[in-house]
């Protein structure tokens, strides 16, 4: 029988903080630095769950994946590349579905919950 995964950041059953920063190529504005508590890997390696931080910063971004974000804390605004915008802020959920182009504009350091399941193959 399985446990159910509790989602911190600290403490000892907290996973390792994974520090990194958005691909100097995509960086459009800011510096975009990361924080990564990934929780689960499943799927044979294709889904991963977490919580995921980000100070403020614009990157572009073009998505394969299918990712689900729940934002715990922060605000963003996502721009498609038609020039649709979202903005985005504590307790909005939401759906980035594969294919999606645009930017991601952090505008107050972001945490949000994610769920990201990448393509087959």
């Amino acid at each position: 029988m399985a446990d159910i995964i509790v989602m911190k950041t600290t403490g000892k059953k907290a996973p390792k903080v994974e520090k990194g920063a958005a691909d100097p190529a995509k960086l459009l504005k800011g510096k975009c630095q990361t924080k990564t508590w990934n929780h689960f890997t499943g799927e044979d390696g294709r889904l991963f769950c977490g919580i995921w931080e980000c100070s403020p910063g614009k990157v572009s971004m073009s998505y394969d994946e299918w990712e689900f974000c729940h934002f715990i804390a922060g605000k963003a605004v996502l721009t498609n590349d038609r020039g649709k915008k979202w903005t985005l802020k504590k307790g909005d959920a939401f759906i980035i579905p594969a294919g999606f182009k645009g930017t991601w504009e952090t505008v107050e350091k972001v945490r949000k919950h994610y769920v990201i399941l990448l393509p087959k193959g």
